[in-house]
């Protein structure tokens, strides 16, 4: 990570740069990143909502995180309440910092750039816990997420037009480092 900074970002300025290091490490088509242009600016006007960028010393945008206080409201939490009330977790859905969205750019990945983005965006976070949704398979984002503190609270949870079934998971902050 010698070479990549990690802080704040304008989002909303460079929405496009970083749907494209989504777009590429997430595998989306043209479609899901206009549909999720939109999605990120409106989750951009939630109160407390917040990112951080890393960019290497040109500028380039190589990785992203996006969270905000989570609220019962949201259309991600109305998703996972029932698959977490199932499983008696569905009070990580109060008082929580949620992580909407965090890619790093398949060529810059394993140089503990998505630990730095998400340490540090929670490390901000004055809710006493950080919930958030992955792939429901083995990768290296869940490894990182185990490793930081992270337990499944509910697993083959099933999002309106996602292809494959995702695990919400839950840590309690400060994430272990």
């Amino acid at each position: 990570m010698n070479d990549i900074a990690v802080g704040p970002l304008d989002l909303a300025a460079r929405v496009d740069e970083a749907l494209a290091v989504q777009a590429v490490a997430f595998g989306l088509t043209p479609e899901e990143v206009g549909v999720r242009r939109h999605i990120v600016l409106r989750h951009l006007q939630c109160p407390g909502a917040r990112s951080l960028g890393a960019t290497t010393p040109e500028g380039r945008l190589v990785g992203f995180v996006y969270g905000m206080p989570n609220d019962r409201t949201h259309w991600w939490s109305t998703v996972v309440e029932p698959y977490l009330r199932a499983n008696g977790n569905d009070a990580w859905l109060d008082d929580s910092f949620v992580i909407t969205e965090l890619h790093v750019h398949p060529a810059f990945q394993n140089r503990r750039i998505g630990r730095t983005l998400i340490t540090d965006i929670t490390a901000t976070a004055s809710e006493p816990r950080s919930i958030l949704s992955a792939i429901d398979k083995e990768s290296p984002a869940r490894a990182l997420y185990r490793k930081l503190g992270y337990r499944d609270l509910a697993r083959n949870v099933v999002f309106p037009s996602a292809a494959r079934p995702y695990a919400v998971m839950g840590a309690p902050l400060p994430l272990q480092t």
